[in-house]
C-alpha cells in the first residue's frame, strides 16, 4: 500500500510501504475511504515531537471500512463502516473504566498513553491502517453522515467540545471568548452552545477566520492585531472580563492573551498543544479567584457528538474547505501548512 512517511524534520514522502496485519486478537484492520491532516502533524513535522521516529505512518484521523478482524472481535465484522478515534482505548484499564482514555493503560503503543496514531504506532493518512483495541477505539458510522463530516470526529470537535467547554465549565448564560479560531477554535466556537453560552468571542489575526468564525457561532469578533483589542473584549463584557477564556492555538503569547481577559472567578481553559515554555504569571493571577484547566482529548463524547451531526446540529461539513485524492497528498500538505495563504480550514483526502 502507500502511505504518508515520515522521514525526520522537514521530510515526508508518499511512498510504497508493507500492507499492516492483524497483531492482537482486539485488532481490526480499515480500509481508509476518507482523512486529514492536523495542525499536529506539521508539528511533527518541525521536529518538536521527537517520539515519532522517522518511518513512522503519520495521521491520526479517519475514516473506512473493516476489512479483517481479529479473533477476539465480536462486535465489528468485515464490511463495517467506521469512525477512527485519535484517542486508543482498551476499555479495561483503570484509566479507561473513569472515561480518561487519554491516559488507556493498555500496552499498544506506550501505556498510559492514548494518542497512539501517528505517534507511537502507524497511522491514517495511509491507505489502510492496523486499529488496535478495535471494539473500544472505532464507532461504526450511519449512512446519513458523510465521510467529511464523519472525519471531523476523530480529533477536532471532541478536543473543542471536551477541553474547551467542558473542562472550561461553560455554563447556561456565560461570554466565552475563543483565541483563534483555526478548526480547534472552531470546534469550541460550534460547541459552547451546547452548554448554553450567551455570546462567543472569536479572537484572531486573520479576518477571514473571523468571518468563518460566524458560521459556527461565533456572536463577535476581534481582531488580535488591533492595539485595542483588549478593550474591544471588555466592552462586550461591560468591562468585567469573559467567564470563559480559551486558548486554541499553542503559543505562549495566546494562552496570556486568554489570562488577560478572563474575569475574577473566571476559568481559562488551554486547548493548545505547546511545543514552547510558557510564562504563568501567578503574581497576578492568584488573586483573580481563577481556574486554568489543560489536557488531551479523551473522546469519551464522541457518541453523543456522532448523534448531533447525524441530526444536522454541528456544521461538521463547513470546516472543509478544500479537498484531495490520496495521490495528492504532498499538494494537500502544502495547502494546509499554507492556511493564511490558502484560506484553508481543515483538507479532506479521500479516495
Amino acid at each position: 500500500m502507500k502511505a504518508l512517511v515520515y522521514g525526520g524534520p522537514g521530510k515526508k514522502s508518499w511512498t510504497e510501504v508493507p500492507d499492516p496485519v492483524i497483531k492482537n486478537p482486539t485488532d481490526v484492520i480499515v480500509r481508509l475511504d476518507a482523512t486529514t491532516i492536523c495542525g499536529t502533524d506539521l508539528h511533527i513535522l518541525k521536529g518538536d515531537v521527537p517520539a515519532v521516529t522517522p518511518g513512522r505512518i503519520l495521521g491520526h484521523e479517519g475514516v473506512g471500512k473493516i476489512t479483517a478482524v481479529g479473533s477476539s472481535v465480536v462486535n465489528l465484522k468485515v464490511g463495517d463502516r467506521v469512525l477512527i478515534s485519535c484517542i486508543k482505548s482498551c476499555g479495561s484499564c483503570a484509566n479507561c473504566k473513569k472515561g480518561l482514555y487519554s491516559h488507556c493503560l493498555g500496552d499498544e503503543g506506550v501505556s498510559g498513553i492514548g494518542w497512539v496514531f501517528g505517534h507511537l504506532i502507524d497511522g491514517t493518512q495511509a491507505e489502510y491502517v492496523r486499529v488496535p483495541y478495535a471494539e473500544n477505539s472505532l464507532y461504526k458510522l450511519p449512512e446519513s453522515v458523510t465521510d467529511e463530516e464523519a472525519v471531523m470526529l476523530s480529533d477536532i470537535f471532541p478536543t473543542g467540545f471536551e477541553i474547551g467547554v467542558q473542562y472550561g465549565g461553560v455554563k447556561p448564560g456565560d461570554v466565552v471568548a475563543v483565541v483563534g479560531s483555526g478548526p480547534i477554535g472552531l470546534a469550541v466556537i460550534a460547541t459552547a452552545g451546547l452548554y448554553g453560552a450567551a455570546k462567543i468571542i472569536a479572537i484572531d489575526l486573520d479576518a477571514n477566520r473571523l468571518e468563518k468564525s460566524r458560521e459556527f457561532g461565533a456572536t463577535d469578533t476581534v481582531l488580535s492585531s488591533d492595539k485595542n483589542w483588549k478593550e474591544q473584549v471588555m466592552a462586550l463584557t461591560d468591562g468585567a472580563g469573559v467567564d470563559v477564556a480559551v486558548e486554541a492555538v499553542g503559543i505562549p503569547d495566546t494562552f496570556t492573551m486568554a489570562t488577560e481577559i478572563v474575569r475574577p472567578g473566571g476559568h481559562v481553559a488551554n486547548v493548545g498543544v505547546h511545543g514552547k515554555e510558557v510564562a504563568l504569571h501567578v503574581e497576578s493571577l492568584w488573586i483573580q479567584n481563577i481556574f486554568i484547566s489543560m489536557g488531551l482529548v479523551n473522546t469519551n463524547t464522541t457518541p453523543m457528538l456522532l448523534k448531533l451531526v447525524e441530526g444536522k446540529k454541528l456544521p461538521a461539513s463547513k470546516m472543509v474547505t478544500h479537498r484531495f485524492g490520496f495521490d495528492q497528498f504532498l499538494e494537500a500538505y502544502d495547502t494546509f501548512g499554507r492556511a493564511a495563504e490558502t484560506k484553508a480550514l481543515k483538507v479532506l483526502i479521500s479516495r
